[in-house]
């Protein structure tokens, strides 16, 4: 009988301790099994592209948001996908981040197959595509991303000449595309309207016509939120020596604006070969003058509401750097502050791409705001999208 009574007790207590340790194994077991594997994967990201080494104001912070392959041109889609072009590839990609923890969840292959397809716009729930020489046209692509639909040629009458021939596009606020067209070679002098333009035509591909003229290649523009006035950027000339001519930025407030090309550079210096009998002043000089050769491409107005007031209506430049000046320049993303309407600063806002030693560690080629306002950088060099936050 007293056997029995203290077998009972010790019996609920040896149950007791197995619960608990059970409990606490469990509870271990599920910490484990709960880690944010995105955390890891964030960091071995964070060590793959070598973002400590890029430098940004106080409060910025850099991470990767999505592996891309040649990620070039972006635009985002009416439900948050943000699609990506391509330069030396044949795809277009689409990214989506459903949980919107600042990492993509998944990266679709939409297209492939394709010319050259650098540029991309969205508009009524359709994806434009620009290829070297045909504008395509993706339906309903948002909810179709995992069997995605065949595209329609929405406009086929565009040069084929690979030299410049990519393109960035994008829709003003006419409701118009707007395409360049850039010169068919480093300086030439061509009898086709069309070359060193930027075009524009209605959804349909009708109305097709040249808006801007005398632009040698722009590979980026937006437009002001405010006066709705094109900006865009323009690269110089090669081989007049490393600091001449200049990249440029431009404003094209109405259509028929000549920017110069190819009779005069920067506003200020005659084509040796082309400019002879012409005058500078009767061409639109840049709004500003960007360092010499940095190959200034994508360009955003800064619409977010993540960073500082000051930044509000600012331009951010991608400068993908130089390819054949002596001392490398260029590989990073420059702030353009304005005041009163017009470029009161240009000044360095995330550099760390090109090392001392000139080691290029990337190449920004596009910059896009999300949502959330942070600024999204496209690297076609390293096959990444970065994300900047600023974090108060």
């Amino acid at each position: 009988m007293h056997n029995k009574l203290l077998i009972a007790p010790l019996t609920v207590v040896l149950t007791f301790l197995i619960a608990t340790q059970t409990a606490q194994l469990s509870c271990n077991s599920k910490q484990k099994a709960s880690a944010p594997q995105t955390t890891v994967a964030t960091n071995d990201l964070f060590s793959k592209y070598n973002l400590d080494k890029i430098k940004l104001p106080p409060g910025f912070k850099i991470s990767v948001f999505a592996e891309v392959p040649n990620a070039r041109s972006m635009t985002w889609g009416s439900k948050g996908t943000l699609f990506v072009g391509n330069r030396s590839g044949d795809k277009v990609f689409a990214v989506t981040d459903v949980d919107k923890n600042g990492v993509a969840d998944k990266v679709y292959t939409i297209a492939s197959g394709l010319n050259t397809p650098c540029g991309v716009a969205f508009a009524d729930g359709s994806l434009y595509v620009a290829e070297v020489n045909r504008i395509l046209k993706f339906d309903d692509i948002e909810n179709k991303l995992t069997n995605p639909p065949s595209y329609t040629v929405m406009y086929d009458k565009l040069p084929s000449d690979k030299h410049h021939g990519w393109k960035f596009i994008s829709f003003g606020p006419d409701g118009k595309l707007y395409v360049p067209v850039g010169a068919p070679c480093n300086v030439c002098e061509k009898d086709e309207p069309v070359y060193s333009s930027i075009t524009r035509m209605n959804k349909d591909g009708s109305g097709f016509e040249v808006f801007a003229k005398g632009v040698r290649n722009s590979v980026g523009f937006a437009w002001h939120p405010q006066t709705k006035e094109l900006w865009f950027t323009e690269n110089g000339r090669d081989n007049m020596g490393d600091n001449v001519p200049v990249d440029e930025l431009n404003i094209a407030s109405k259509k028929d604006m000549h920017f110069g090309f190819p009779y005069c550079h920067q506003g200020d210096t005659p084509d040796p070969k082309f400019g002879e009998g012409k005058a500078c002043a009767d061409y639109t000089a840049p709004a500003l003058k960007l360092d010499p050769h940095v190959a200034a491409l994508g360009m955003r107005f800064y619409t977010g509401d993540m960073f500082l007031p000051e930044y509000k209506n600012q331009i951010f430049i991608a400068e993908h750097g130089s390819w054949n000046r002596s001392t490398p320049i260029g590989y990073r993303i420059m702030l353009v502050r304005l005041e009163n309407g017009k470029p009161s600063q240009y000044i360095p806002f995330a550099t760390g791409w090109l090392q001392d030693d000139k080691k290029v560690l990337g190449r920004p080629a596009d910059v896009e705001i999300a949502a959330d306002g942070a600024l999204l950088v496209s690297d076609d060099e390293k096959g990444a999208i970065y994300r900047i936050i600023f974090e108060k």
